[in-house]
């Protein structure tokens, strides 16, 4: 590798260790801002869902199962929903939890790059 002065740089066994481990959790990093996105979305749903069963006055409403329709009574959907969205925030907390998780052991393999290589080595995304 060619440093900005010119001079070789060695990439040591563990270097190359340290820049694999950083492509992983990069390539992880985005997954999880996408399944991020997604356990929003269905968040916003439920939430919706939620709102519109308030507003209903039939006692028994249709709910989707699977790939099919069900009348299910007013009241059991409404648990039913309540369970999904807990499920769903923990899910999301979780999510977001292993994304800090990443961006901080991402910011510490790049300092110890950055501190070797220098400008021979570019972490960024731009």
């Amino acid at each position: 590798m060619q440093q900005g002065g010119g001079s070789e740089t060695e990439v040591t066994w563990e270097d190359q260790q340290n820049i694999n481990k950083f492509g992983r959790l990069n390539n992880r990093f985005h997954e999880l801002e996408d399944e991020i996105k997604f356990a929003k979305e269905s968040t916003d749903n439920l939430e919706d869902a939620s709102n519109e069963l308030i507003l209903t006055d039939e006692e028994v409403v249709r709910f989707q199962i699977g790939e099919v329709f069900a009348h299910v009574p007013k009241e059991e959907v409404e648990s039913r929903i309540e369970a999904m969205q807990e499920a769903t925030s923990k899910s999301l907390e979780k999510l977001e939890e292993e994304k800090d998780s990443i961006l901080a052991q991402m910011a510490e393999l790049k300092k110890i790059l950055y501190g070797k290589f220098k400008d021979s080595i570019n972490l960024e995304e731009d």
